[in-house]
């Protein structure tokens, strides 16, 4: 068995040395960079594009042009997420909770190569590991039923949920809140329209992009926009030298790259949980196991960069495993290669590990050799991206925009994705500001489709008796033993009972008490109609919503109640908090609340002057009329720097994303007068 697995294994490497198949996966791992670097792209559409380019190729071809592109965009997601705070991809969200930080000190140099040097080795330890486990996964893998799936799913949440700061209880209403938003639309089991609003956009759901950027981007870009400086403060950056440190760094912790690799590869390998959660669950396992993390993770730690990155790389092997052993897609890329199988008449499942295993194999040194390829093109440019810290925010928003923009709408093509983009920009910043998680909420809502589906499947099935399944009690009593841990901390800071009784008094009501009233409000409002559907429709939503109503509700009377309580013993220096807070930390202590409610209007009025222009001119118009008034007004900038990134980004979205992507852009009054105009289309 051994000599034939490594018979096929360097069959596999000859085949793809082919200078063809060579020049074929380069090509794909050169689209992975760009689109890991545009906000809210990503890997899908990438696949999506490369599908036709398929049909004629042999299957080594196929597979190392697609997964050329699929390995390294959660390489150059980096870029973004590092110097502008805007996850390139939804797997370098938590990137920027200390890569952000450290490019503002001017540290870009050291985050991006700590960065690549952790997600090549996560990427080629991912891709080790799937050539020695996927034999031996198979029969696991069939151990795994919906009960198991749903104790993991809560597990990944409580994981996460916990890690908020001195509100524990926040992290787990903000996790309820995503998974109930998560439940718009048509009931897969029932087909019960919920919370639809009687708008046909919300029939298929909120889509995931324009949600996560609203949430994660633009409140980031706000902030930018309201500090009205360069990233980094310091205009003397040493990438050079900042460089061989990163790769020391990642070097030094090689320990965690491994730990966290091995978590992406076994969380891809889970079907349907994907690089939206597999960041976060890496991140959370490094601030619980890293010394000294609650007093410097989210400040600039270069482990907080390492953690996700090496997890984030090693999840398309992962996802691989269940996708050629079972057919099983683990990712939505995944269900595109999915759709190459069948075209070039292979069928997942045994014969991908017998007779068609030196084709796997190619897969395997496909996502190796992308790897390398990607993390050392990323090398040779870190020095001039670095620089791009120093840059004016002037200079820097109105493109960035533009990609958050076209990111989002590339969800449903639809309108419906700008007006979600902009309300969840507006929600991300408040619960940003008055320090509410929102990492619990994004993985709530993109779990939340999943484990519904699961509990409908686990309680129809197994009734009561999935409680006594092995793994199934382990992942709950693990979940309980993470959500009980920082309640008792919290306790404990409170002086216990003694302490609470000895110091209790009025309540304090504070204006960002405000945010638990109307968390309470919408809770109850989608809680409420459920009663009425069938139970198959509503049974998530009665649990989900139930529980995180308690929460909400005990959160809040302990806010204000231990308001006086928090107050007296600070003022006597008793409390000393180390909590961790898994979020973006921002200070505007140097501006009072007028001037910082003036620049916050500013900036959201920016974003809605976009929708206008976008309503009134079309898409492609926009681009260069918002950056003029963007840079003109807001930095007085000179009329060539003006011109020329104005056309610059109006020829290269008008290049890559109409006459390549072929983007149906939204109507607007002016394709409405001149219908000839194809880039311009009609309302």
């Amino acid at each position: 068995m051994e000599a034939s697995m490594l018979a096929a294994a360097a069959e596999a490497f000859a085949v793809l040395m082919d200078p063809l198949r060579l020049l074929l996966l380069a090509g794909g791992v050169l689209m992975g960079l760009f689109l890991g670097i545009v906000p809210g792209i990503g890997g899908l559409a990438g696949m999506a594009l490369l599908l036709p380019f398929t049909y004629t190729r042999d299957p080594y071809s196929a597979f190392a042009m697609l997964l050329g592109m699929a390995a390294v965009t959660g390489t150059s997601d980096t870029i973004p997420a590092v110097l502008f705070a805007v996850p390139g991809s939804a797997g370098a969200q938590a990137t920027v909770m200390d890569g952000n930080p450290m490019a503002k000190r001017g540290e870009a140099g050291r985050a991006l190569s700590a960065a690549y040097t952790s997600s090549l080795i996560g990427g080629l330890f991912g891709a080790l590991i799937l050539a020695l486990t996927i034999p031996v996964l198979r029969p696991l893998m069939l151990h795994l039923g919906s009960p198991e799936l749903l104790a993991l799913s809560i597990f990944g949440i409580s994981m996460v949920a916990i890690l908020s700061g001195t509100a524990p209880l926040r992290g787990l209403i903000a996790a309820g809140l995503g998974i109930m938003l998560s439940m718009i639309g048509s009931d897969p089991q029932t087909g019960t329209l919920r919370w639809t609003l009687d708008t046909l956009y919300l029939w298929e759901g909120l889509p995931v992009v324009p949600v996560v950027l609203g949430l994660f981007a633009l409140p980031e870009l706000a902030d930018l926009a309201i500090k009205r400086q360069a990233i980094a403060s310091d205009a003397k950056i040493d990438v050079r030298s900042g460089m061989v440190q990163g790769m020391k760094d990642a070097l030094n912790n090689w320990w965690l790259i491994v730990r966290c690799s091995g978590i992406g590869a076994a969380v891809g390998a889970i079907p349907g949980l994907g690089a939206s959660v597999v960041d976060w669950i890496a991140y959370g396992h490094a601030m619980q196991t890293v010394k000294g993390a609650n007093e410097t993770f989210g400040k600039g730690d270069v482990r907080g960069v390492i953690a996700p990155e090496s997890a984030n790389n090693a999840i398309t092997a992962g996802s691989l495993v269940p996708t050629i052993a079972f057919g099983v897609p683990g990712s939505a890329s995944m269900a595109i290669l999915l759709g190459v199988f069948l075209i070039h008449g292979l069928i997942p499942g045994p014969d991908m590990l017998t007779k068609n295993l030196s084709i796997t194999y190619s897969m395997i040194w496909s996502i190796a050799i992308a790897n390398i390829l990607g993390a050392g093109i990323c090398f040779a440019f870190s020095g001039q991206l670095a620089k791009i810290a120093l840059l004016r925010y002037t200079v820097i928003l109105p493109g960035v925009i533009t990609f958050v923009f076209i990111g989002s709408y590339q969800a449903t093509r639809d309108w419906g994705d700008l007006y979600t983009l902009i309300l969840f920009a507006i929600l991300g910043w408040i619960m940003k500001f008055l320090k509410w998680p929102r990492p619990p909420f994004i993985l709530g809502f993109v779990l939340g489709a999943l484990i519904e589906r699961y509990m409908f499947i686990t309680a129809t099935r197994y009734g009561y008796g999935w409680f006594s399944r092995p793994i199934v009690v382990i992942f709950l009593v693990l979940s309980i033993l993470l959500i009980l841990k920082p309640v008792f901390q919290h306790w404990r800071s409170m002086g216990g009972l003694k302490g609470i009784s000895a110091n209790f008094g009025r309540p304090k009501f504070h204006f960002s008490d405000l945010l638990h009233v109307f968390v309470i409000a919408l809770l109850v409002a989608m809680f409420v109609p459920a009663f009425a559907w069938p139970f198959g429709a509503a049974v998530g939503p009665l649990f989900v919503g139930g529980v995180s109503l308690v929460f909400a509700v005990v959160s809040l009377l302990n806010q204000i109640f231990s308001r006086t309580i928090v107050t007296s013993r600070e003022e006597r220096g008793e409390l000393q908090s180390h909590t961790i807070h898994m979020d973006m930390q921002v200070s505007y202590e140097e501006m009072s609340r007028k001037e910082l409610a003036l620049r916050v209007a500013t900036f959201f009025f920016y974003l809605v002057l976009f929708l206008v222009l976008i309503a009134a001119v079309g898409f492609i118009l926009t681009i260069p009329i918002f950056t003029a008034l963007y840079m003109w007004f807001e930095g007085r900038e000179n009329w060539k720097p003006i011109l020329g990134q104005a056309v610059g980004m109006t020829v290269l979205i008008y290049v890559v994303f109409d006459t390549v992507l072929h983007v149906l852009w939204p109507g607007s009054l002016l394709g409405q007068l001149v219908p000839a105009l194809r880039v311009i289309p009609a309302v």
